[in-house]
């Protein structure tokens, strides 16, 4: 390490400490209200969080307080690695990943006018090229972030998922085309939303179906969903660190990202 470098890490951890750079916590409240994706039948669902009480300072554990709990690997704020997805097949698992990718620039786009307007709305191209003409091109790994105001609705399921009288979800994210472009055009990470996944509510329904999961994950490239506290974050300029558990083929983990943003 280089003095240079050994006084960078310094200058940052003494930036942290003073205040200078304040800590974002992106993680909603995890518990048994989170809400879950359900998918239709025949498939399988991911069974949510749910708390197994071992012991609360008495004659099961006098000294000591703890849980077991079960939980999905995509419940609640969560990380998507590459094999979760077919495309994704024979890719990274959160085991496998390289961890310097756990880390990255957050280029964060405000798209909550249009979201207000329309909860289908989509991303295009045009929205990331006009993006990068007011803030500079998406830097290589990046997280590109959609700031769309759904992380208000993170503990209300009712108001998360906005089901229609078509009995689909209509929340907000990125057309197909914008999905292959971030996935092929630019080198990014991958991609952070405030809703339950990665892709819009109607997603089913494109073609691909799910694009941002397809085309990410075809390009070894990852996911977080349900964030919030995005509002806090500068269009460029803020650290995301998002660390998955360890897990043994794991194709995604909950997980606590945390963004370093220096105060104006």
């Amino acid at each position: 390490m280089s003095a240079t470098t050994k006084e960078l890490l310094t200058d940052l951890l003494a930036q942290i400490v003073s205040g200078g750079v304040e800590v974002i916590d992106l993680a909603q409240p995890l518990n048994e209200q989170t809400p879950v994706i359900r998918l239709p039948e025949p498939y399988a669902n991911t069974g949510g969080f749910t708390y197994h009480r071992l012991s609360d300072y008495d004659e099961a554990g006098p000294a000591w307080y703890w849980n077991d709990f079960t939980a999905g690997e995509h419940v609640g704020t969560h990380f998507d690695a590459p094999r979760h997805w077919i495309s994704g097949k024979g890719k990274n698992g959160v085991d496998t990943m390289p961890v310097e990718h756990m880390i990255g620039e957050a280029c964060v786009v405000d798209v909550t006018r249009q979201c207000a307007e329309n909860p289908d709305f989509l991303l295009s191209v045009e929205d990331i090229l006009a993006f990068e003409a007011e803030h500079g091109r998406i830097p290589e790994r990046a997280w590109f972030i959609l700031y769309t105001g759904w992380g208000k609705y993170g503990q209300n399921p009712e108001k998360f998922f906005n089901i229609g009288e078509d009995g689909m979800p209509h929340t907000p994210g990125i057309s197909v085309e914008a999905s292959k472009f971030l996935a092929y055009e630019r080198n990014v990470l991958g991609v952070g939303v405030e809703t339950v996944g990665t892709d819009a509510g109607i997603a089913a329904t494109f073609d691909p179906p799910f694009p941002t999961h397809y085309y990410m994950h075809e390009a070894n490239r990852y996911g977080l969903a349900q964030l919030t506290n995005v509002d806090k974050l500068p269009a460029r300029g803020a650290i995301v660190i998002a660390t998955p558990l360890k897990i043994t083929d794991g194709s995604g983990s909950p997980v606590r990202p945390i963004a370093l943003v220096p105060k104006k």
